[in-house]
């Protein structure tokens, strides 16, 4: 593999100048953002360097589950701010039980079953697979949230309509919960259409860049790309499944 040192990782903020320029011509105020997001960026990947450096020489089973643990809390917490006060308290909850109980379980068997990895703890391998599963879990959650929520602002007299002619609640809401879901996946389906032809996904560039021979990176990339569709369909399945009833009282009346 390369080694690439500060001195030209920095000259690829050359682009950053470009984009820079653009926004600031084409009168798009945006220059905040960009600078905001690229020293954010930059600080955080040169931190959890370090950081990860610090795990994989410790490799203590408490520490890697420690920090599986801080990236879920922290990919819920992301979509709780995402929505603000869109969420109700019991949207809340199916949603920080949906996100581990459909994530959690599609990492392990990744992990144990699929990968075999050895130590069964090795955080290696854990941390950097826990992180595409789960900020992929994290997405479709959005996603599918944020179409069930559109559906329920804008469609209520249809909804009602529905119960008012003798449908019951699941007959009401077919129809929001599966365009919700059919949306939550289509970033996967898409990617997987993509990869090979259109472009080669990250892990897979990786694993070539640092000497991995192609076929095996393939192997790899195939694999964690089930594991992704698995975690996202089953995560967002378990959001619309159980949220879609949040959104009446008691009585199956819609509220407000």
């Amino acid at each position: 593999m390369i080694d690439i040192t500060f001195l030209q990782v920095s000259l690829g903020y050359i682009f950053v100048i470009i984009l820079l320029f653009i926004l600031n011509r084409r009168g798009i105020k945006r220059e905040k953002i960009l600078l905001f997001a690229t020293i954010r960026m930059t600080l955080q990947l040169i931190i959890m360097g370090y950081v990860l450096i610090w795990i994989f020489d410790t490799d203590h089973v408490l520490i890697t589950l420690g920090v599986v643990l801080l990236m879920v809390s922290f990919s819920i917490y992301t979509i709780f701010r995402k929505f603000k006060n869109d969420l109700s308290l019991k949207l809340k909850k199916v949603v920080l039980l949906s996100l581990p109980l459909g994530g959690l379980p599609v990492l392990f068997y990744f992990l144990w079953v699929v990968i075999q990895i050895e130590p069964m703890f090795n955080p290696q391998y854990i941390i950097p697979i826990t992180g595409m599963i789960i900020g992929n879990s994290m997405t479709g959650i959005t996603l599918g949230l944020s179409n069930m929520i559109y559906a329920f602002k804008h469609d209520e007299e249809k909804i009602v309509a529905h119960m008012l002619l003798g449908a019951n609640l699941k007959q009401s809401t077919k129809e929001i919960v599966n365009n919700a879901f059919d949306q939550a996946i289509m970033p996967t389906l898409n990617s997987m259409l993509g990869m090979g032809i259109i472009f080669l996904p990250g892990m897979m560039t990786g694993q070539i860049l640092s000497g991995v021979v192609p076929t095996t990176a393939i192997l790899y990339q195939i694999a964690i790309m089930m594991g992704i569709l698995g975690s996202v369909s089953l995560t967002t399945f378990f959001v619309l499944k159980f949220g879609v009833s949040t959104f009446f009282n008691s009585k199956f009346q819609l509220q407000k």
